[in-house]
């Protein structure tokens, strides 16, 4: 038996692991939370109140083979002060816990990071062998992690797996992709009916059944991953995708996306303009040949399985 840490056990994405590696008899899965709770398909939770760098991990790691790191601090207004705490959570707690990992003789350190690592637009898809360029303080701290992350992985020998998805979209997702579904949800008229972005995209259901493969796949040992659904949508098919997946088609009206930028740009919404109509493309085929895999859902299937779920 196969006993995985999980941290963010209680998040969007650590729910998803939860129940694919529960109802596994392959792994035991051992969570650790700020709060003390139950989770069904966890063998063991650890309430280890504030993740900070100070956390002792000795008895969290106990008969622990694989470290998932999925805990981070994400979706927060961008200031000075979430600043250092992107980099108290996403670096100094990622450190911390991998050290005392490497320590404690873990076998393997999957870090889920982010593609933001890569940029926050492209006009190629992003591939493994491209320079980072992290332009926000969320993506910066995931790459500073990453960094440290390699150093421990060289000094100690312990395996390290780094996994950077695009949005993640799913029932009750967070972020960007919650608040297209409220919006289609409440039939509120959207100015995006002319947008011809591409944006790779991954469903919850692909991203797990990716990570799953990473726990004990040779080849995954210290390597760089991209994850997405292999298929790219713009903004306007993918609403038109949500809406028909919800039984609500979205309703979307022909702007152009010049005016949409200039006007997002003189309401000072330059970043958020850009996320819905700015290209981001993920080349997910060296992940796919690295480890024999394929995403098992199309993104149609996934965003059915979304709706389906949230009935």
């Amino acid at each position: 038996m196969h006993t995985v840490l999980l941290t963010g056990a209680t998040g969007f994405l650590g729910r998803g692991l939860v129940r694919q590696l529960g109802n596994s008899s392959r792994y035991h899965v051992v969570a650790a939370v700020r709060s003390p709770c139950r989770i069904a398909g966890c063998s063991r939770v650890h309430a280890i109140g504030a993740f900070t760098s100070t956390v002792d991990w000795t008895d969290v790691l106990a008969g622990v083979n694989t470290v998932i790191h999925a805990a981070a601090r994400a979706h927060v207004t961008y200031s000075a002060e979430s600043h250092a705490e992107f980099r108290d959570v996403n670096v100094d707690v990622t450190l911390e816990l991998a050290k005392q990992a490497s320590t404690n003789k873990i076998n393997r350190f999957i870090f889920i990071s982010s593609i933001g690592v890569n940029g926050s637009t492209n006009t190629r898809p992003f591939s493994v062998f491209d320079q980072p360029s992290p332009a926000e303080p969320y993506a910066q701290s995931k790459w500073d992690a990453e960094q440290g992350l390699w150093q421990i992985q060289e000094e100690t020998g312990m395996e390290v797996v780094i996994i950077r998805p695009p949005l993640v979209y799913g029932h009750d997702a967070p972020g960007n992709f919650g608040s297209l579904v409220r919006w289609v949800e409440k039939g509120v008229p959207l100015p995006l009916g002319s947008v011809y972005n591409k944006r790779s995209l991954v469903g919850i259901d692909n991203l797990v059944d990716l990570i799953v493969r990473c726990i004990d796949h040779p080849a995954a040992a210290n390597k760089v991953l991209l994850a997405g659904d292999g298929e790219d949508l713009s903004t306007t098919e993918l609403l038109r995708a949500v809406g028909e997946a919800m039984g609500k088609p979205a309703r979307l009206i022909p702007v152009p996306a010049g005016v949409l930028q200039l006007g997002a740009t003189l309401l000072g919404k330059k970043a958020m303009a850009q996320r819905l109509l700015g290209s981001l493309q993920v080349d997910i085929s060296k992940t796919c040949e690295l480890l024999d895999w394929k995403p098992p859902y199309t993104v149609q299937e996934g965003l059915r399985r979304c709706f389906e779920r949230s009935n």
